[in-house]
C-alpha cells in the first residue's frame, strides 16, 4: 500500500447519486426518475462514527445501501482506503464485502425465520469459505457471548427471541467477518427506548474494542448525539451540513438543521433562548425536486438566488461545512441567535 493510500480515509464517497427510474405504460417506458440521492460526498475515518440524519424519505438509507453496492450507483465514486470500488464486478468486490457490513432497521424482517440463530450468524463464514465447521461453530458461540446472548441459544429460531435480542443477532452477524465498517440503517428505531440504550452502548463498546467505523443512519437526533463523532444532515437527497456533533447542536449553520434542532427539547444551557422555527409547506417530491437549493421553498431566509443557484457544500468554519447562500460574500449568518 502506498503512503497516499495509507493516509486515505477508510471510506470516501464523492458525488454519489442514485436515481430510480419510473416506468409507465404497457412497454414500461421510463417516464422520469426518483432522485433519491443527488450528489452526496463525505468521508469516514477509522474508529469514527458519522451520523446521517434527516426526515423520512430524504435518501439516508439509500446512501447506506448504495455505498455497500447493494444498490448500483447512478453516479459518483466510492473508495475504500483510496481504492475505487464503484464499478468493481461481483468477484472483485467480494473482499470489500467482508470489510463492510450492515445492521438493518427491522430485527423482525432482517432474519430468516427458517434458519436458527446460529445458522444466521454463521452464514457469512460459509459464504466466504472461512474455517472448518468446528471453527465456525466456535466463532458463532463467541459472537453470541460478545453481543450478550447465551451461547446455547444458537439453536433457537428468530421467533423465540425478543426484538432487542434479534437485533443482537443482527449485530453478531455483521461482526462475523471482522469488518472495518458497519452501516447501521436506523438499527434502534424499532426498539423500546430502554432497549435502544443497551444496543447503542453495545455498539460503542464494540467500536472501542474492535476499532470499528460506523455510518449510523437515524432520524432521532438524541440517538445521533449519543453515538456519533460527526454528523451529516440530509435534505431531499443532498447533504446540507456536516461537522462534529458539538458544533452542530450548539451552532447550526444551515436553516434546515436549525429547524430540526428547534423541534427537539435540548436540556442544555446553550439552547436556552433559541428561537422556535416552524417550517411551512411539505417536502418537495424527489421525482421533481426544485431548482437551486432544494430547501428554498420552506426556508425562512430564502433569497432570490436560492431559487436558481445550487449552494456548494463548503467549509464555513474550521471543520464545519454547510451549503447555504447566506454564507456567501461575507453575509452574517443569523442562525443560533437568541430570539
Amino acid at each position: 500500500m502506498t503512503g497516499a493510500a495509507s493516509e486515505a480515509p477508510l471510506l470516501a464517497v464523492d458525488g454519489l447519486k442514485k436515481h430510480f427510474p419510473i416506468h409507465q405504460g404497457v412497454f414500461g417506458r421510463v417516464a422520469g426518475h426518483v432522485h433519491a440521492v443527488d450528489g452526496v460526498s463525505f468521508a469516514i475515518r477509522r474508529g469514527e462514527t458519522l451520523g446521517l440524519v434527516g426526515e423520512s424519505g430524504c435518501g439516508k438509507s439509500t446512501v447506506g445501501r448504495t455505498l455497500l453496492r447493494l444498490l448500483e450507483p447512478t453516479g459518483g465514486t466510492i473508495a475504500v482506503e483510496g481504492e475505487d470500488i464503484t464499478h468493481l464486478g461481483r468477484e472483485q468486490l467480494l473482499p470489500y464485502r467482508r470489510r463492510m457490513q450492515m445492521i438493518y432497521q427491522d430485527p423482525y424482517a432482517s432474519l430468516n425465520p427458517r434458519m436458527s440463530a446460529g445458522e444466521i450468524v454463521g452464514e457469512p463464514l460459509i459464504i466466504h469459505g472461512i474455517g472448518t465447521p468446528a471453527e465456525r461453530r466456535e466463532r458463532v458461540a463467541a459472537l453470541f457471548d460478545r453481543v450478550g446472548l447465551r451461547p446455547e441459544a444458537v439453536n433457537a429460531y428468530p421467533h423465540e427471541f425478543s426484538g432487542g435480542q434479534r437485533q443482537r443477532i443482527g449485530i453478531a452477524r455483521a461482526l462475523a467477518l471482522n469488518p472495518d465498517l458497519i452501516v447501521g440503517d436506523e438499527p434502534v428505531s424499532a426498539l423500546d427506548v430502554s432497549i435502544q440504550a443497551q444496543i447503542l452502548n453495545l455498539l460503542m463498546e464494540l467500536q472501542d474494542e474492535l476499532g470499528l467505523s460506523y455510518l449510523f443512519v437515524a432520524h432521532d437526533l438524541a440517538v445521533v448525539e449519543h453515538i456519533s463523532h460527526r454528523v451529516a444532515v440530509m435534505y431531499l437527497g443532498r447533504i446540507v451540513e456536516t461537522t462534529d456533533k458539538r458544533s452542530l447542536f450548539e451552532m447550526p449553520l444551515h436553516p434546515y438543521t436549525e429547524a430540526l434542532l428547534s423541534a427537539v427539547p435540548i436540556a442544555r444551557a446553550s439552547a436556552r433562548g433559541r428561537k422556535r422555527v416552524i417550517l411551512t409547506g411539505d417536502v418537495p417530491s424527489p421525482i421533481n425536486p426544485p431548482p437551486g437549493c432544494h430547501f428554498h421553498a420552506r426556508c425562512p431566509y430564502a433569497m432570490p438566488r436560492c431559487r436558481t443557484d445550487v449552494p456548494a457544500l463548503r467549509e464555513i468554519q474550521p471543520g464545519h461545512l454547510a451549503s447555504c447562500h447566506l454564507h456567501d460574500d461575507g453575509v452574517k449568518f443569523p442562525l443560533g441567535a437568541a430570539a
